[in-house]
């Protein structure tokens, strides 16, 4: 959220930032909906839409820094932590996934 607030005003900066807020705001909203999930499959479920968007995410992020919109420096933290959310959110999915209790 704190990214998105910093970029310039022009249409391809807002344009992105707009997905990345978007994206980042609904990888919380699902994994609060997973986390309430009903079922073991209604988890996994939930889980994947976690995943598919914390992956949109990182997509974003580097679709920024590639655009040369945000300096390399500024987005590396950033884009480190989407990466080691999805990595963990991955794992819990296969890790859901592959339990037999």
């Amino acid at each position: 959220m704190k990214l998105s607030q910093t970029l310039w005003k022009g249409k391809e900066a807002r344009v992105l930032g707009d997905q990345l807020l978007r994206a980042g705001t609904a990888v919380a909203a699902n994994y609060r909906a997973a986390c309430r999930a009903r079922s073991r499959a209604e988890f996994i479920a939930k889980l994947g839409v976690v995943v598919e968007e914390a992956d949109e995410t990182v997509f974003w992020c580097e679709l920024l820094e590639e655009a040369g919109i945000v300096p390399h420096e500024d987005m590396k933290e950033v884009v480190g932590e989407a990466r080691e959310l999805l990595s963990i959110f991955s794992a819990g999915r296969k890790t859901a996934k592959t339990r037999t209790t």
